[in-house]
């Protein structure tokens, strides 16, 4: 099943979510190649593909799990969980309907 992983990131967390980026992407390719990956990537704190010094306010991954607990146990690994760059992480179940 699909699972949302939503995070909030803890102001001020840019120098840490880029220290952490390449472990992070890494797990992320991980999945994509598996093929359980639907999308994954950043909200910018500005209305900018790259908003500089602005950062991110946090993150969306939509992805593949057998169940909750495992999706669950997949985001609390999460290299910016362990580098202090989100400040909050709910995952919930999502239902694919479109496209």
């Amino acid at each position: 099943m699909w699972y949302a992983i939503m995070s909030t990131d803890h102001a001020g967390s840019l120098n840490k979510r880029l220290a952490a980026r390449p472990t992070h992407v890494a797990r992320l390719i991980a999945l994509r190649d598996e093929g359980r990956l639907l999308i994954a990537g950043p909200h910018p704190a500005v209305d900018s593909q790259d908003p500089g010094n602005a950062g991110f306010t946090g993150s969306l991954i939509v992805v593949d799990f057998p169940s909750l607990d495992a999706a669950k146990a997949w985001a609390d690994q999460d290299p910016y969980v362990a580098a202090g760059v989100y400040q909050n992480v709910v995952v919930k179940p999502f239902n694919l309907v479109l496209p």
